[in-house]
């Protein structure tokens, strides 16, 4: 398989080649979502064995994971602009994979950290290294189609760890949960080595020609060329900033999603991962493509269509977030679930390709990375903290006046974390021995203290729409503007 799109590359690797290479990178990315989405899926027995707060889970999911990869993002990116970036793609995938794995032989809170903080610096080297691949291998006018396809993979991780991983912790633990989850990213990680060559780099557009001798002036300034065009043009800063508000509310969101539904309407942990397993997957994937074929297909009358078509999509989604979160039985709740990760997610691939498009060949793996940097940094590490506090804090407020019910709960903002319910109920339940009154007044306070700051945290889709919208004024101008010119 490695020969047609060897580095030597005169002309155009055949297209049933070109499509495996996009199969294989989106199964590295399943395992990318697979292993991010993890501490989720298995966090509520995780609370109770450790003890843990919502905050830490807060901590754990988010910004534990985004810790370091603030640091390793860049560098990673600015190697892979000269070195091989399937090497570099197969050694991340095998870090990040090995470090979810030891999650099982953790037994604190202080080590989970470090071991997520692992997961984050192995992830740093998947996007800016599969979305370089890609735009050297797919046209500027069918790229967010083929980032699109290479997105399901965001489903696919997170079915395959809805599910397997649900089913693995209601019968197994969370510990085994992890091995079962990790291992299979070390074995991908051999395949992908062995499978895929590097591509001539800018394939694509004509070739990119010799990379300039490496020093680091003219890496400090590629860098800052790359950042211009994507921070201080009007247009590519409003597309960043609408993709960091969505994903820092579908970040915090989905982060205590899974334990919701546990918390609120009793289900199990395997039929919880199973009905969220499908819910969380179908329809983003079924998004996914939506958006990226949507988008290429009206961005050849208007480029403006590439933040039009993630505006309409978030717009519709908040409604139908909010409604799912208003449901009183499980059932209804995962129904209307549903409908909005398909119309969130028609923005994800838009966004991508604009990304790869207004920067030259040679800077798309680093405006990848400060994409990533900011979505996981700003979204992940902050998203999933904020509504774990908003939980905590709400269902502190509700437990203590919940003759006051929402009020109650809000309230809860004003209050110093802690208080009664973080003594009565560790963890978000009554003690053993506790009486029936207080192991009920415990739970009900922390299924509405959930519901309560994740439906506050999925207000801010309307926010991210608004810069979606801004950013349609002047999109055609700078991705005409920033056409790649071949060497």
């Amino acid at each position: 398989m490695r020969t047609p799109g060897g580095n030597t590359g005169a002309g155009a690797p055949r297209r049933r080649y070109r499509h495996a290479v996009l199969l294989v990178l989106m199964l590295v990315y399943a395992c990318n979502s697979a292993q991010r989405s993890l501490i989720p899926i298995i966090g509520q027995a995780m609370k109770l064995d450790l003890h843990l707060t919502d905050t830490e889970l807060g901590l754990l999911t988010g910004t534990a994971f985004a810790a370091l990869y603030a640091l390793a993002g860049l560098p990673v990116a600015r190697l892979a602009e000269r070195c091989n970036r399937v090497g570099i793609l197969a050694a991340a995938l095998a870090l990040w994979s090995c470090c979810t794995t030891l999650f099982a032989l953790t037994g604190s809170f202080l080590q989970l950290l470090v071991a997520r903080v692992g997961v984050g610096v192995g992830e740093a080297g998947c996007a800016p290294c599969a979305h370089s691949l890609i735009s050297d291998y797919y046209p500027r006018e069918r790229r967010s189609s083929a980032l699109s396809l290479y997105s399901c993979g965001l489903s696919l991780g997170y079915l395959w760890v809805g599910l397997l991983g649900a089913y693995v912790t209601q019968h197994f633990g969370w510990r085994a949960a992890c091995i079962a989850i990790g291992v299979p990213g070390i074995a991908l990680a051999l395949l992908l080595r062995a499978l895929i060559a590097e591509p001539a780099r800018g394939l694509a557009d004509g070739g990119a020609g010799a990379a300039p001798p490496a020093a680091l002036r003219a890496e400090l300034a590629q860098l800052a060329a790359t950042a211009r065009a994507l921070f201080l043009r009007w247009p590519s800063a409003n597309i960043i900033a609408g993709l960091t508000l969505s994903s820092f509310a579908a970040y915090g969101s989905w982060a205590f999603i899974p334990a919701y539904f546990p918390r609120a309407f009793g289900l199990s942990y395997q039929d919880a991962g199973l009905v969220l397993g499908l819910v969380g997957s179908i329809p983003v994937a079924l998004g996914t493509l939506a958006g990226g074929l949507l988008s290429d297909w009206l961005g050849r009358r208007s480029a403006r269509w590439y933040a039009l078509v993630p505006a309409a999509g978030l717009l519709a989604a908040t409604p139908c977030y909010l409604g799912a979160l208003a449901q009183r039985d499980w059932q209804g709740a995962a129904l209307l679930l549903a409908l909005p990760g398909f119309f969130q997610y028609v923005s994800l691939a838009p966004s991508f390709g604009v990304v790869q498009n207004v920067v030259a060949v040679r800077q798309r793996a680093t405006a990848t990375a400060l994409l990533f940097l900011c979505l996981n940094v700003l979204a992940l590490g902050g998203g999933a903290l904020f509504t774990g506090f908003l939980i905590d804090q709400l269902s502190q407020g509700y437990f203590a006046q919940p003759q006051l019910g929402a009020a109650g709960a809000l309230a809860g903002l004003l209050h110093a974390p802690g208080g009664p319910f973080g003594t009565l109920c560790p963890g978000g339940a009554a003690g053993a021995g506790a009486e029936a009154a207080l192991v009920r007044r415990c739970a009900v306070a922390l299924a509405h203290g959930s519901r309560a700051g994740i439906a506050l945290t999925l207000t801010l889709h309307v926010w991210a729409a608004g810069h979606y919208l801004l950013a349609a004024a002047g999109l055609s101008a700078q991705l005409r503007r920033t056409a790649p010119v071949p060497a």
